[in-house]
């Protein structure tokens, strides 16, 4: 669902109306058209959409739901519940008196727009907005476009998305924007990077292991890194997982692919920062070459970790990649990672844990994530669980025994890496939806990069 530039006289009216402003509204109309209405049997209701015919038979208005208060708290994106159900055309929102986040709404109604249409052919909609008064169309339509280059890379299976089409993409995205790209592909480059974990977790894949290192903006500007888990298929090693574990094991680059929307988004906007994206891109498979429960891995930090579950792979690709962004010491460092199955018992699907020591960046994220509507919620770096993670025979244990808190022990673990670095940020998303719902359609999802660009936007 596009936008459409404004003015546009011809554009027929969309009024979003409150389900408990209903009789309201009605009392403002003719007639016919409360009769319309009452026969329709049109509440109010988020999702609901009616036509209003003009005596010709022409469209002269429409009407989305708007819900109550209540109901618009558990949800996002009222506007685009009701749009998908708008004949073809093109829509200009008339909110009469209704308080709207217009700019919001207007994100959503592009977000609604995605279609992953890489083996299927898919229609695209017929169904135009008008762009509001004062909203910024072009941002919006690259934050939409950011999104699409995400939900595209994890929705893609991993036969087409293996590290050597993980680090096309990547390569691609540097291109597009002027930045430097670096690539160290293999196990003997790895080894001889001194990133031995890197190399370990990818040793048993077909495509071999690698790091891709993107740097971008001006040398003197705030220092700021990302890193994103790239593990393009998890099938647990040799703690091989169960089918009904391994069917969505695509999207465990979803680390990856969130953090390259983000990069893509940070530069599109020329933000006045030195960006560095390191993806650690590597599949986690089964070979002789396979690192094996209870082998023991030197880090690049210096660490030794035992392996006690291949299937813990994400955080020894991570702790690599971490440490080396370390080395420079950035203003901020943020890992985002399809992590821990932890954090979706703890949290459900849709809300991403975040964890940092940084209270003030810890409140300046809330605050910019419920500003744009991308939920993050904060879990601690507990300490008194430090031992939990110290296995005794080695520095680190990448998988402690018992289950409980793992996604904080999985932080926890990380933070091991990142000791030089001013502030580091880590967050463990889903990368998915797993029900499709207004503006997030079913499959790869775009979570916390919104509200990662609103922290970085109003401090740097």
């Amino acid at each position: 669902m596009p936008l459409a530039p404004s003015p546009d006289p011809k554009a027929v009216p969309l009024r979003l109306v409150a389900a408990d402003g209903l009789d309201g509204w009605l009392g403002r109309q003719d007639a016919a058209t409360r009769a319309w209405v009452g026969a329709t049997g049109f509440s109010g209701k988020i999702g609901e959409a009616l036509c209003l015919p003009a005596p010709d038979g022409s469209l002269r208005a429409a009407l989305a739901g708007w819900g109550t208060a209540a109901t618009r708290r558990r949800g996002r994106f009222a506007l685009a519940a009701a749009a998908e159900k708008l004949p073809a055309g093109r829509y200009a929102l008339a909110a009469e008196g209704t308080a709207v986040d217009a700019e919001l709404e207007t994100l959503g109604w592009l977000l609604a727009d995605y279609r992953f249409a890489r083996y299927r052919a898919a229609t695209p909609s017929a169904v135009e907005l008008v762009c509001p008064e004062g909203v910024d169309a072009a941002r919006l339509e690259r934050i939409a476009a950011a999104a699409a280059l995400t939900q595209d890379l994890i929705n893609t299976p991993a036969r087409d998305m293996g590290p050597e089409a993980l680090e096309a993409a990547f390569v691609a995205l540097g291109a597009r924007h002027g930045a430097k790209v670096a690539v160290t592909r293999g196990s003997a480059a790895l080894r001889a990077a001194n990133l031995p974990m890197i190399e370990a977790v990818g040793a048993a894949a077909a495509e071999p292991p690698r790091l891709l290192d993107l740097v971008w903006g001006r040398e003197g500007a705030p220092k700021v890194t990302l890193v994103g888990k790239g593990v393009c298929f998890d099938t647990g090693g040799l703690d091989i997982k169960p089918a009904s574990s391994m069917g969505l094991m695509k999207k465990d680059m979803g680390g990856a692919a969130t953090a390259m929307g983000l990069a893509d988004l940070v530069m599109g906007f020329g933000l006045d920062l030195r960006l560095r994206l390191l993806v650690p891109a590597v599949e986690n498979a089964i070979s002789g070459a396979a690192m094996r429960p209870g082998d023991i891995l030197p880090s690049r930090k210096g660490l030794t970790v035992e392996v006690n579950n291949t299937d813990a792979e994400g955080r020894l690709v991570l702790a690599d990649a971490l440490a080396l962004a370390d080395e420079e010491a950035p203003e901020l460092v943020v890992s985002l990672a399809t992590l821990t199955g932890a954090a979706r018992v703890a949290l459900g699907p849709d809300v991403p844990p975040f964890f940092t020591d940084d209270d003030a960046l810890a409140a300046d994220l809330a605050a910019a994530a419920a500003r744009v509507a991308d939920p993050l919620w904060r879990l601690p770096f507990w300490d008194p669980y430090e031992p939990l993670i110290e296995p005794g025979i080695a520095d680190l244990d990448n998988a402690p025994s018992g289950g409980m808190a793992g996604a904080i022990t999985a932080a926890l673990f990380l933070r091991r890496f990142v000791t030089a670095s001013r502030r580091y940020l880590h967050v463990d998303i889903y990368g998915w939806t797993p029900k499709a719902a207004p503006a997030r359609p079913k499959g790869g999802a775009f979570q916390a990069a919104r509200a990662l660009l609103a922290l970085m936007e109003g401090r740097y």
